[in-house]
Formats: structure tokens, C-alpha cells, sequence
């Protein structure tokens, strides 16, 4: 197994980011320094897992000369859902758009380091992110439909990378995704109908349908529950449940209780680094590190 230290820099204050680099030390050394609410120069707890579908080490984002994500070193474990919390502007969802290549859409961002899947490094020159796109599925904050039929919504994957040999077949997928995406039930009689015709819950199941038509290994979730109400958002948090028997997921989110309800595994980020990762109950029970601490009972953030 691997060790859960890395090397980081500290800023010397929260607003201010020092880019010299520093010599590893102990785990101890960083275990000392846990309660004085300082970045640690190490992550605390454990950053690996003894299943993981993608690894990361080393992970640095900059947005033109501003650095974003500092060595973030993590294990994304097979068939569990760990969640990213943390105060806005702390990298979390700058890091989850990493693990599918998304940053690459902005002209500025680059990054540096590893993330690989099964074994690939994903940010290979020669990889073709189309693929990868299918294998490490994304839904954001705010539910975004085709402006096509809910068939052609979750049919359009399916048909772009060749994963029907006939109609038969895209008809079963289209209706296995809506199945598991618990939305097969409300919508099997208007299939033809837009789906932007649809409630905004329902809007962010048919996401999660068309993103799972395409069999992908890893979902990653950008706050898919921000804009919805409580019943809705109950609902994709079952869902969410049910689904990471097939599939490994990712969830950023600002709401403490929902990371709670459906992680196994939660990372803590605080300006762009990753400060603690551990057990989902651990870290909300029993937190080793103060700024961890002061986050989730309410004193910033």
C-alpha cells in the first residue's frame, strides 16, 4: 500500500500561496502539526485504496501563471462514492473536472502530474479523450438536456461510439439506462417528448441516464444536487446508492449531510490542496486535522 504523505508546500497565510518547494517529512511531523490549523505539509490519512480504478499523484492545476490545485496525491476506490468538500474556491471541482480531461476546454488551465485508469495514464499525448469522456462520465451543477427527445438524450452516446448494432438493441439500452436512472417508470410513454420538457429532477436523472448508456467505469457528480428540491434531491441520492454497485463515483458538493448520507470515502480541500481524506464516518466523527474540523462544524466556509 501506499503512503499517505506527499510532499506540499504551505501557504504562509490563506491569502497568500508559497510555490517553494519543501522536504518531505515524517507523518508524524505532520500529525503534530494537525491541530494548529495550518495546511499540513502532508495529507492526513490515508491517499490510497486497495481497489482503485484511477490513481493520482503529484496533480498541480494553473489557470495561466495562477496555480489552483497543489500535488494532490489520491486512489479513486473501485464501487464506492467519495465526496470533495470543502469552502468555495478550494479546488475541489477544479480537481474532479481533472479526472476526465474537462479542463482541457479552457484555453488557460494546464496541468502536471499522473491520473491514470486501470493503469492508463489518461493524459497520454496520443489518448483520444472521446473515449475517455464515455469511460469517466460527467453531470453538472445544473441539468443540461439535449434539446432532443428524452430517446435521443440518453440513445446519442450509444449511437456515436457504436454500442447498438441495431435498433433492437439501442432500444434496450435507452430503456435499461432510464431503468437504473429510476426514470423509466415516469417517462416510458413519451419517449418522443423533449426532455427539457421534463421537471428538474427529472432533467438531472435523464443526465444521469445518458451518462450511464455508454457503460462508463467512473460518474463524477459537479454539485448535481444544487438546484433541485429536497424531494428530488432525495431521490438522486438513492439513486446514488444504487448505482455505486456498478459504477465508481465521484461527488463534489457543498452540503455536508449529503456527503454523509452517500459517501464511503470523503477528501477535504482547502485552497487547492488536499488536506485530509478518510473514512466518510471518520471524518465526520472524529476529524484528525483542525481546518477539517473548523469546516465541518460551521466556523468557516
Amino acid at each position: 500500500m501506499e503512503s499517505s504523505v506527499m510532499k506540499r508546500e504551505r501557504p504562509s497565510s490563506e491569502q497568500e500561496l508559497s510555490n517553494t518547494p519543501v522536504k518531505r517529512k515524517a507523518a508524524s511531523a505532520a500529525m503534530s502539526e494537525a491541530r494548529s490549523g495550518e495546511i499540513p505539509k502532508e495529507t492526513i490519512g490515508d491517499i490510497s485504496h486497495p481497489d482503485p480504478v484511477m490513481v493520482c499523484r503529484g496533480v498541480n492545476v494553473f489557470y495561466a501563471d495562477k496555480q489552483a490545485i497543489f500535488d494532490v496525491d489520491l486512489d479513486i476506490g473501485r464501487n464506492q462514492v467519495i465526496s470533495m468538500i470543502g469552502p468555495s474556491g478550494c479546488g475541489k471541482s477544479t480537481f474532479l473536472r481533472c479526472l476526465n480531461r474537462m479542463n482541457d476546454t479552457i484555453d488557460i488551465a494546464r496541468v502536471t502530474g499522473s491520473i491514470s485508469l486501470d493503469g492508463t495514464d489518461i493524459y497520454d499525448r496520443k489518448l483520444d479523450v472521446v473515449p475517455l469522456r464515455a469511460r469517466v462520465g460527467m453531470v453538472f451543477q445544473k441539468p443540461n438536456p439535449f434539446p432532443k427527445s428524452i430517446y435521443e438524450n440518453v440513445a446519442y452516446g450509444p449511437r456515436i461510439h457504436g454500442l447498438a448494432r441495431d435498433k433492437v438493441e439501442l432500444d434496450e439500452i435507452v430503456h435499461s439506462s432510464l431503468e437504473r436512472a429510476g426514470l423509466l417508470k415516469e417517462v416510458k410513454d413519451r419517449l418522443e417528448q423533449p426532455g427539457t420538457g421534463l421537471s428538474g429532477g427529472q432533467q438531472q436523472r435523464l443526465c444521469i441516464a445518458r451518462a450511464i448508456a455508454v457503460s462508463p467505469e467512473v460518474i463524477l457528480m459537479d454539485e448535481p444536487c444544487s438546484a433541485l428540491d429536497p424531494i428530488a434531491t432525495a431521490r438522486i441520492e438513492d439513486l446514488i446508492d444504487e448505482l455505486k454497485e456498478n459504477y465508481t463515483i465521484c461527488i463534489v458538493t457543498h452540503s455536508m449531510q449529503q456527503a454523509a448520507r452517500v459517501s464511503q470515502r470523503t477528501a477535504y480541500f482547502h485552497l487547492g490542496y488536499l488536506v485530509e481524506v478518510d473514512e466518510t464516518d471518520k471524518i465526520f466523527t472524529n476529524p484528525s486535522h483542525k481546518l477539517t474540523e473548523d469546516y465541518i462544524t460551521g466556523r468557516f466556509g
